[in-house]
């Protein structure tokens, strides 16, 4: 028996990465699944159909979670084709990094809107179905950066960061409505941005991490289930840091 039977999970940025490890590790638990992209639906489709093999019901929409109009018909689709939400993981970002003397307004605006807007947006659209249903489980990603910083990275460690302060006060504004609310911050995680690294790159990394790897997909995504499901029933408004380690 999967540990998200009966449930449906809604996850932005789902067609790459970490975004596609949590849609298909869900679909393995039993969960149905929508899913967003922006761009490719070649990839969008691909990954589709690996959570159809699990049997369940999952779709793909094409939305941007920064726009909060597209976010709202985005939560209005996935009620008429799934009939409810009771996970929504906002996974959706984008970095754009470079030394604070050297980044552009533009910069700035973009990964706040991608990264900290979007989580808002969908949230906001998200929280009335699952407060009409007196359920819901809200799983936002951040990063190891939003605790302690990183040079060149300020726009991003801001909205990290801002994502963590935000699902705190969530947690604290709906859990009378059996709502929670929780924060995973991954540490450095195999990507295909990881993959262009050389081995010494790689070693700069691990030699910081208590546990001597780089992070997958699944690690990620095994706590994105934990935190969907009922044995996480009693944890809400927490940062749990998927890191190896690295933060501690």
């Amino acid at each position: 028996m999967g540990l998200l039977n009966g449930k449906v999970a809604l996850v932005t940025g789902g067609s790459r990465g970490i975004g596609e490890a949590i849609v298909l590790k869900f679909a393995a638990q039993g969960a149905d699944v929508a899913f967003t992209y922006l761009s490719s639906a070649e990839k969008a489709n691909a990954v589709l159909e690996k959570a159809k093999a699990y049997g369940v019901n999952a779709i793909a929409l094409k939305s941007d979670a920064a726009d909060y109009n597209q976010a709202e018909a985005l939560v209005n689709t996935v009620i008429e084709k799934m009939g409810k939400i009771d996970i929504l993981v906002n996974n959706a970002g984008i970095t754009k990094d470079t030394l604070m003397l050297r980044m552009s307004e533009e910069q700035w605006d973009q990964v706040i809107e991608v990264n900290l807007k979007s989580v808002f947006n969908l949230t906001k659209h998200a929280l009335k179905p699952m407060m009409k249903q007196r359920s819901g489980s809200i799983i936002n990603m951040s990063s190891v950066v939003g605790v302690f910083g990183n040079a060149g990275q300020a726009n991003y460690a801001a909205s990290k960061a801002g994502i963590i302060g935000f699902s705190k006060s969530i947690a604290k504004e709906v859990g009378s409505r059996n709502i929670r609310c929780n924060v995973i911050a991954p540490g450095f995680i195999e990507t295909d941005m990881t993959h262009a690294l050389t081995e010494d790159q790689k070693k700069a990394y691990t030699d910081n991490i208590p546990l001597k790897r780089l992070g997958s997909g699944e690690d990620i995504a095994d706590t994105c289930v934990y935190l969907g499901s009922d044995l996480s029933a009693y944890v809400t408004g927490q940062v749990l840091s998927v890191c190896g380690g690295l933060n501690t």
